[in-house]
């Protein structure tokens, strides 16, 4: 079952992270240090990244979806505005491409995917994926965005965006192919039921 994360789901989704051994608890769009001053956070300080999620699940203050298996969160993807994550979009990757310059709106962009590494390859991330598709198209944007690494020869740990067969499978096209990291887009009028 998937359902919008709130803040009743914070300790399993705190769990969730903690299994995969995933030391960002999705905070890394947010904060404001520099690479090593997050690599640090991560390594010595992660209780700041489990408050931070914590916080914004119980005052909904991000827009993620949970996949649970019975009682035990086992997928996280999160959704944004791209304004909200002007650190993707500026970074020297996506800094200027041509296919950001209009429409931005309209858009959505996957912030951040995760499944339980006991479940991956087995639908979780599809599943939250068609969620994701039906509230971005309910929210009146027009657009999906997706910004997985376009990479076949990595671990599903270095996926945390997405794995690109997923969203070629659901009909992202590419509007910008730099290997290993494809911009795709889906138009959500045009997109058909997972």
């Amino acid at each position: 079952m998937v359902e919008r994360a709130k803040g009743e789901h914070s300790a399993q989704v705190q769990a969730l992270f903690k299994r995969a051994d995933v030391p960002c608890y999705c905070q890394y769009w947010q904060f404001d240090g520099d690479h090593r001053q997050w690599q640090d956070r991560c390594a010595n300080h992660r209780e700041k990244n489990v408050f931070g999620i914590a916080e914004q699940l119980s005052q909904e203050s991000i827009v993620a979806f949970v996949a649970r298996d019975k009682e035990r969160v086992v997928g996280w993807a999160r959704v944004a505005r791209p304004a909200e994550l002007s650190k993707l979009y500026s970074g020297r990757l996506y800094r200027g491409l041509p296919c950001f310059s209009e429409g931005r709106d309209e858009v959505r962009t996957l912030a951040c995917f995760l499944v339980d590494p006991t479940l991956r390859r087995q639908g979780v991330a599809r599943k939250l994926l068609k969620s994701v598709i039906e509230l971005s198209r309910e929210s009146g944007a027009k657009y999906l965005e997706a910004l997985p690494r376009g990479a076949t020869d990595v671990s599903d740990e270095e996926q945390w965006m997405g794995p690109l067969a997923l969203f070629v499978e659901a009909g992202f096209q590419v509007v910008h192919d730099f290997s290993p990291y494809p911009v795709l887009r889906l138009e959500l009028a045009a997109a058909a039921n997972l």
